[in-house]
């Protein structure tokens, strides 16, 4: 009874708390709507299709009265299927590519760590949906496959799409309030570091040891991949090149104006009269 009355006591004095729990409730139950949304329309589409190749199917067998010839309808049963592989071809793709995003960039990877982290729950789920999608993606648009691993395919890519958006809400949320107080502080140098080693108008041997100094703060932080690291060396080397080539190149001699000729007189011109001097004035006496 006592253990009670303290909680209900405890409310009591903290009462205010419920408009932020009102407020993520909110937050959580909008982001559950959406995404239900999302998976009816694509529970509608996957029925329209499926309703259409199941026609085409029917038609071909001579089941149902075909408003078509059979050559028809199965051209339009492998139409539906290739329109709709291309859909979800062209939204794996867009989805692999934000997440590429984040593994090639090291800037992100510092600001975002949670993103490349697979110890992260949210994270974890989204790495077990790419694979699962990218097993039961089709080698092409043209390859032959059964209603049945269409539909496996469309789920995959909803479940992968889903699992994309709740990672990268948490990992921006979380940004680095993972790690200690020490470790920020080396994010923060890393940050710093990396901003010089791309830098053009620092010196090579800056962002030489900028670049060498990126990789020792972040070591035991954040595991860069190999295509990271391969894509930041080239950011780096690009601009050692780009600063030698522009000091290398000569400048521009400025016009000179042309002499001008001195003029010189003809000997066979005749010669001009020679002027006869003024009287000098007298002076009055």
């Amino acid at each position: 009874m006592d253990s009670l009355q303290q909680i209900l006591g405890w409310f009591g004095d903290h009462w205010w708390i419920i408009f932020p729990v009102m407020g993520v409730g909110g937050a959580m139950a909008g982001r559950w709507q959406a995404l239900s949304r999302q998976r009816h329309k694509q529970k509608l589409e996957t029925l329209r299709l499926k309703s259409e190749i199941k026609a085409a199917q029917l038609a071909a067998r001579g089941q149902l009265a075909p408003p078509v010839s059979p050559r028809q309808a199965a051209r339009q049963q492998e139409n539906s299927a290739k329109e709709l592989l291309g859909r979800l071809f062209a939204e794996h793709d867009a989805i692999t590519a934000r997440w590429l995003d984040y593994e090639l960039d090291v800037a992100k990877m510092i600001a975002f760590p949670a993103m490349s982290d697979g110890r992260q729950p949210l994270t974890a789920a989204f790495l077990r949906a790419k694979k699962t999608a990218d097993a039961l993606r089709p080698t092409s648009a043209d390859a032959s496959v059964t209603e049945q691993q269409v539909s496996e395919y469309l789920d995959a890519v909803g479940a992968y799409a889903v699992a994309f958006e709740i990672a990268e809400k948490d990992a921006r949320r979380l940004r680095d309030s993972t790690f200690t107080d020490d470790e920020r502080k080396r994010l923060e140098r890393a940050q710093h570091l990396l901003k010089v080693a791309v830098d053009q108008s620092a010196t090579p041997a800056e962002r030489q040891t900028a670049y060498r100094r990126v990789r020792e703060e972040l070591d035991g932080l954040i595991d860069l991949s190999d295509a990271a690291m391969e894509n930041l060396e080239k950011k780096v080397a690009l601009q050692l090149e780009s600063r030698p080539a522009a000091a290398s190149a000569p400048a521009e001699p400025a016009e000179q104006a042309e002499p001008q000729p001195i003029p010189v007189r003809d000997p066979l011109a005749p010669a001009e009269p020679q002027r006869q001097a003024a009287p000098l004035p007298h002076p009055e006496s």
